[in-house]
């Protein structure tokens, strides 16, 4: 049976229109023009050998095979520009700062930091685990170059590399402190302030007009977890990062406000090209894309 090699001009293009939500869009992005940015959809789909994209009102949808290419696809392309980044980086030298929030300290930043001393020997990597407030305000200043932090709610869609649920977290081993139908005041575990979560967290009980106390405030997310874990408060994060004995916990079963999901995104320093963050960058998406579930990730738009 005779091999075929998928084009990856035109797994670059096919991607692109799905993230952008338009080949129009993404031919603009990719500085072609719109005719043959359809030529290389249609030279993917004979290479295929199925439809890979249908009309679906005024846009364009994916078919199970182009979903399922779609995966394949941005592995592809991330495997080629890994390979590609080190092959041209091998040269690089130099120094970079890289800021992480306390909650990817034990997943994402490992793979990082392996795979980036591997294709770049020569750059050396500063790292800094910290919290959200910390690293804008260090990305701000110009003490980072990079950072991994939450949307504070400025990001546009197309800034967000990722969307990871709130919930409301308590002990695994026993009970929830507080009863909706109860006259106590929720207790509350939080990071010290300011904190995006906290603030979340206050903002939706108030809403709900529940009454709560602050319980529990640590300095740090270890702290946090402890203090869940032990009982004495109920919590607000993403499940990133959460120990077993810590639960989520099902807020229609709780009396519990229903919560957003929370942006996740990669700030970068406004000091010109950056070589480097530039290649550390497709790192930190690529580890992300590994790490996390897929409905966390950017959905494919319609693309028309």
């Amino acid at each position: 049976m005779r091999l075929t090699n998928l084009d990856m001009d035109a797994l670059r293009s096919f991607v692109a229109g799905i993230d952008a939500g338009s080949f129009a869009q993404a031919a603009d992005r990719l500085g072609r023009s719109t005719s043959a940015v359809s030529a290389q959809l249609k030279k993917l789909e004979e290479q295929a050998g199925t439809a890979l994209v249908r009309k679906s009102g005024r846009g364009l949808t994916l078919t199970d095979g182009g979903e399922v290419l779609l995966s394949y696809a941005r592995r592809l392309l991330n495997l080629n520009d890994e390979a590609m980044s080190a092959v041209r980086g091998a040269e690089l030298e130099g120094w970079i700062r890289l800021g992480i929030q306390e909650d990817f300290g034990e997943t994402v930043l490992p793979q990082v930091l392996g795979r980036f001393a591997r294709a770049h020997p020569r750059v050396r990597i500063e790292g800094r685990i910290a919290r959200n407030s910390e690293l804008c305000e260090k990305i701000a200043s110009g003490h980072l170059d990079l950072a991994l932090a939450w949307d504070d709610g400025t990001a546009s869609a197309s800034e967000r590399i990722a969307s990871l649920p709130l919930c409301w977290l308590g002990a695994s081993a026993e009970e929830p402190v507080w009863r909706a139908d109860g006259n106590e005041p929720l207790p509350l575990a939080a990071l010290e302030a300011p904190c995006l979560l906290r603030t979340i967290a206050c903002d939706h009980l108030d809403r709900q007009g529940i009454a709560w106390r602050i319980a529990f405030i640590s300095p740090s997310l270890g702290g946090l977890w402890a203090a869940t874990a032990a009982g004495l408060g109920i919590a607000l994060r993403t499940p990133m990062g959460r120990p077993p004995a810590v639960r989520v916990l099902d807020p229609m079963a709780h009396g519990l406000p229903q919560l957003p999901s929370l942006g996740l995104r990669l700030f970068r320093s406004g000091k010109g090209p950056n070589p480097i963050g530039d290649h550390l960058a497709t790192i930190i998406r690529q580890a992300l894309r590994e790490t996390l579930p897929t409905d966390w990730m950017p959905r494919p738009q319609n693309a028309g």
